[in-house]
């Protein structure tokens, strides 16, 4: 059988297998339908127009009514500091949400996998914090994320939970989006430089994603389930991640030079608390998964190389 032919058949394979993605409109969601439908999958995305994941019914309706063979929850609130302000709501989504969709999956007989964050640790451990680490998060979103985890371990089985950290891309607010506007606008930039964490281009881990929706259609049996890590590789602080981009930017001419200079996180006080450390293991995830991270900055050039500078937004 020649590369080609073989090549033909695993899509046609895939194109006989549905895949629900939840958040189909936020950043990792534009990110993912695609990737996803390169591979051959039939894609349904389900966003709030469509689907109000705070609804039980709609959970139970919205999977019934297109009986996928795999959910990929992106669905989530992830306004850190408004979350502080509107808790009702953050749990509404990341929890009452995540559990109901989990409920659904249960009923169909269906496995899941869902997106968690880095911001359930406190951030006090200062080496890379593995999946079994004692989960204490700082602020509402963290809180909020957490307990979605447990509803979702308190009714599913066959489940994937992946946490990941400092999600940057071309769709949606972003770190990235935001430091290229203010880049145009202000002289120097102050940008904390006391917060570590991982980087994360949604491209890298829609593609991770689509490895292991690969796992779970193909190895369904005997695959380990459970929570794992997936970041960018290597770790650096926002003052350094936005010093990179400005530099980046500054090569490609899309503006004359802009400082950047460190700040601590007392001298930019937020609604929500943010962990000191936010770096993640992600050697789990790569060890079954056989799929190793890249680093952040080949994320982020592919980024920069993509995004339409002159209006990020």
């Amino acid at each position: 059988m020649t590369q080609e032919r073989k090549r033909l058949e695993v899509r046609e394979a895939g194109s006989r297998v549905r895949i629900l993605v939840t958040g189909n409109s936020g950043m990792l969601g534009r990110d993912l339908v695609p990737v996803l439908q390169r591979e051959g999958y039939t894609v349904h995305g389900a966003d709030v127009d469509q689907f109000d994941i705070t609804q039980e019914s709609q959970a139970y309706s919205t999977v019934d009514s297109f009986r996928p063979n795999l959910v990929i929850n992106c669905a989530a609130y992830t306004a850190v500091d408004k979350a502080e302000s509107e808790k009702e709501r953050a749990f509404a989504v990341n929890r009452d949400g995540a559990g109901f969709l989990a409920k659904a999956c249960a009923k169909s007989n269906l496995p899941m996998i869902h997106i968690s964050t880095d911001y359930v640790f406190d951030g006090n451990k200062q080496r890379p914090y593995l999946e079994e680490d004692r989960v204490r998060p700082l602020n509402t979103y963290g809180l909020s994320k957490w307990e979605g985890e447990q509803a979702i371990r308190s009714c599913l089985e066959e489940h994937v939970i992946v946490r990941t950290s400092w999600l940057f891309g071309v769709y949606g607010r972003n770190f990235v989006k935001t430091i290229i506007r203010l880049a145009r606008e202000r002289d120097p930039l102050q940008v904390v430089s006391d917060q570590v964490g991982c980087p994360t281009w949604t491209g890298d881990l829609s593609r991770a994603l689509t490895r292991l929706a690969g796992k779970i259609i193909t190895n369904r049996r005997s695959l380990p389930w459970g929570t794992y890590h997936f970041c960018g590789k290597g770790h650096t602080t926002w003052y350094d991640f936005a010093a990179c981009i400005v530099a980046e930017g500054e090569k490609r001419g899309h503006w004359k030079s802009t400082r950047v200079t460190p700040i601590r996180s007392s001298d930019y006080p937020t609604s929500a608390q943010r962990p000191a450390w936010s770096v993640l293991d992600c050697g789990k995830f790569e060890r079954t998964f056989a799929l190793h991270p890249r680093p952040w900055r080949e994320g982020l050039l592919n980024v920069l190389d993509i995004l339409p500078i002159k209006d990020p937004d």
